[in-house]
């Protein structure tokens, strides 16, 4: 997903990495954020392997260029293969990934999930709104927060 938006050409260069392995979400949270005006590339896994092998370019993504990594993880927790604590837990592991900012993009309610992505490193955990008006308003945040507000560290390749 690419374009121009109100977000500024400056940030559409800012990769989000969407792992999310229900397709109905996935398309939902790309039309929200088409609806919410923010142009950023999204590269989406659609299971926790998948996750692991993009950012650390192995498996299916062997190759890819590591000094192109996604300014910020758009994570669910319910995954297949892999769940989101666990990809949560090896992102925070290695040099290379531990200050990508995480989001827990969730629908889980549980306390539980909430304390242990915060414990494992998460910089935030959202529930996903159930009305697709508040999802876009949603996203219109999570962007202008997490792609042109927030300052990220630069952490040398």
């Amino acid at each position: 997903m690419t374009g121009g938006g109100s977000l500024g050409n400056e940030n559409a260069t800012k990769v989000v990495l969407l792992v999310e392995d229900n397709p109905d979400d996935r398309d939902l949270t790309l039309l929200a954020f088409k609806e919410a005006d923010i142009p950023n590339e999204v590269v989406f896994c659609t299971d926790g392997e998948e996750a692991l092998e993009f950012l650390f370019a192995t498996g299916a993504h062997a190759g890819r260029d590591t000094r192109v990594m996604p300014h910020v993880i758009l994570l669910d927790l319910k995954l297949p293969k892999v769940d989101g604590l666990e990809v949560l837990k090896r992102v925070r592991a290695d040099e290379r990934t531990r200050y990508i900012p995480v989001v827990v993009l969730t629908t889980s309610m549980e306390a539980r999930d909430v304390v242990e992505s915060y414990r494992l490193g998460a910089n935030s955990y959202v529930r996903k709104p159930v009305d697709f008006s508040f999802f876009i308003e949603l996203c219109r945040q999570l962007g202008q927060y997490w792609l042109v507000l927030n300052e990220a560290p630069h952490v040398p390749a």
